[in-house]
């Protein structure tokens, strides 16, 4: 889908626009968004700045906390270790009804003794607040990601978490402060499973359960330079009516976790008309009125960069059903990951896309991986 106005040819290669990569939350499934980048960096798209929640937080440190060429080798060591326990399994029998089993045999034995440096069970206490303890991320992401790098603002780095005695959103933003491995933490410290991680005083649990998406954070800071997000999202906003409680509960989790990737392009969209209708008020006023101080902060408030956003969607295959979240068998792992590549290729290789032009002003959408993704469903 694209909405556009009156543009001006330019090249496909994204020179002159900010590239923002935008990660949903979704556990196991975050190794799609590895697979995108990597086909971005193939294209030598390089974001400028990453933002991410949950296991899109974890990704997002991966890129902005390691150089260029380190990378995707970063992102594959990561998900290569915390799908390391049953690396060596693979479904028995072929069919949709075997490999369904087998996933789910993964996604319990996940649950029952942790992944290699994620977490690990708790001891069952009285006073326990986590099922796990996450303490192997801590020790795996001080591992992996150059945390100075990352604070140089190379590349910029945007977490969401939730502050847990407020329910307020928060941003822990490299553009405004200093982060470490307990920032990506709280951004993915989903409860009860994980325990909210404490900083500055304050404790703080994933950010998916207020939205899964940064998507709104990205599109409300401001900027002057024309926006290009990659937005890759886990779980798919529109599905089938469900006809059996198994349907229901895959339903109820693709609503709930899905992005409102839609709902904030609408928004934004709204901010243009507005913009436009005070710049056409502004041109009907007299002359005396033109340097008015609200008229001014009008227009100053309603200049906004135009943004073409970039959809990209996980849809699940047949035989992941409500556990796909937390089953980190390496089979999955490399499935997951090779999608996201063959869908992020699709879409730099379409000619929507290969055809898109310079905007001047507002926002455009392009999902452009529905119809095949559809067709190859398995």
């Amino acid at each position: 889908m694209s909405r556009a106005v009156p543009e001006t040819p330019r090249p496909a290669s994204g020179r002159g626009e900010e590239r923002i990569l935008v990660l949903q939350g979704g556990g196991a499934l975050g190794a799609y968004q590895a697979g995108v980048y990597e086909a971005l960096t193939a294209r030598e798209l390089l974001p400028h700045w990453v933002a991410g929640i949950s296991i899109g937080a974890i990704n997002a440190a991966l890129i902005a906390g390691n150089g260029p060429k380190l990378r995707v080798p970063r992102l594959r060591e990561f998900w290569e270790t915390v799908t390391g326990a049953y690396s060596s399994l693979f479904p028995l029998m072929p069919g949709i009804g075997a490999r369904t089993a087998f996933n789910g045999a993964i996604a319990t034995m996940d649950s029952i003794f942790g992944l290699p440096g994620f977490f690990t069970p708790r001891v069952p206490g009285f006073k326990a607040v986590s099922f796990y303890d996450t303490a192997p991320l801590k020790a795996t992401l001080e591992k992996l990601v150059d945390f100075d790098l990352l604070n140089d603002h190379a590349v910029r780095l945007s977490v969401g978490a939730v502050n847990v005695r407020s329910g307020n959103f928060a941003y822990f933003d490299t553009s405004e402060q200093r982060l470490d491995a307990r920032h990506i933490m709280a951004s993915a410290a989903l409860p009860p499973g994980f325990p909210p991680i404490e900083i500055d005083g304050e404790w703080y649990w994933d950010g998916g359960l207020v939205s899964n998406t940064p998507l709104q954070y990205v599109l409300e800071q401001p900027g002057r330079r024309r926006r290009l997000v990659f937005q890759v999202d886990l779980f798919p906003a529109e599905g089938p009516l469900p006809t059996n409680l198994t349907e229901v509960a895959d339903r109820e989790k693709d609503i709930r976790f899905s992005s409102r990737t839609r709902l904030n392009t609408t928004n934004v969209l709204g901010r243009e008309a507005l913009a436009q209708a005070v710049v056409r008020l502004a041109q009907r006023l007299p002359q005396k009125y033109q340097n008015d101080p609200d008229l001014l902060a009008l227009e100053a408030a309603s200049r906004e960069p135009a943004v073409t956003v970039v959809h990209l969607i996980y849809r699940r295959k047949r035989y992941e059903v409500q556990g796909r979240d937390f089953e980190f068998s390496r089979v999955s792992m490399r499935e997951h990951w090779q999608i996201g590549q063959a869908d992020m290729a699709h879409t730099l290789n379409h000619p929507a896309w290969l055809k898109r032009r310079r905007p001047r002003a507002g926002v455009h959408v392009f999902d452009l991986t529905r119809e095949t993704a559809q067709a190859g469903a398995k």
